[in-house]
């Protein structure tokens, strides 16, 4: 057994706690969901949503659903959360970065994402209220540098989210990568 299937093993455990926690999706509804997408979801977030759970579990047991059962756009799920986020705004504040995928909603527009284009699967903080003037490269925040990482913060119950740990978000950096990535 790997590290990877280590941890699989304790966020299952874990979400098998959470009242919110849906059945795992079937491969075919993953893949057609990344056909919408266009993208494949990170190798980890994938195996979430395969061997866990389609959502419902995590931080605050909210993780979204990847889809539903019809693929819709609905805001419930993390395709239609990067649906709409995606779509072709004429206003270059409102760009989001392809491949970027919102998997929870932390409240006051702020979204907990994973950059599926990156090999370590970094989360990412959308935080719109941080928005200085123009440049929407201020509204992104690097919470974790690994989506294994990020699990791990929350099964250890360290996450900046955490009742005694609510100052930690100000120790985020800006993700570097922002400025490139924004369409």
């Amino acid at each position: 057994m790997n590290d990877f299937d280590l941890l699989l093993q304790r966020v299952r455990s874990a979400a098998a706690e959470s009242e919110n926690l849906r059945d795992p999706v079937a491969l075919q509804r993953l893949d057609a969901a990344e056909q919408q997408l266009g993208f494949r979801l990170h190798p980890l977030l994938a195996a979430l949503y395969t061997t866990v759970g389609n959502g419902g579990f995590g931080p605050r047991d909210a993780l979204f659903e990847l889809c539903d059962a019809a693929l819709s756009d609905s805001m419930e799920t993390a395709l239609g959360n990067y649906t709409l986020a995606s779509a072709d705004h004429s206003d270059p504040v409102l760009s989001w970065p392809a491949g970027v995928l919102p998997i929870l909603d932390w409240g006051c527009g702020m979204l907990a994402c994973v950059d599926c284009r990156s090999a370590d699967g970094t989360v990412l903080l959308f935080e719109p209220n941080a928005l200085d003037g123009e440049d929407a490269s201020t509204v992104w925040f690097v919470d974790s540098p690994s989506l294994a990482e990020w699990l791990r913060t929350w099964l250890d119950r360290r996450g900046w989210y955490e009742d005694d740990q609510m100052d930690e978000t100000s120790d985020m950096r800006l993700w570097p990568e922002a400025a490139n990535r924004l369409g």
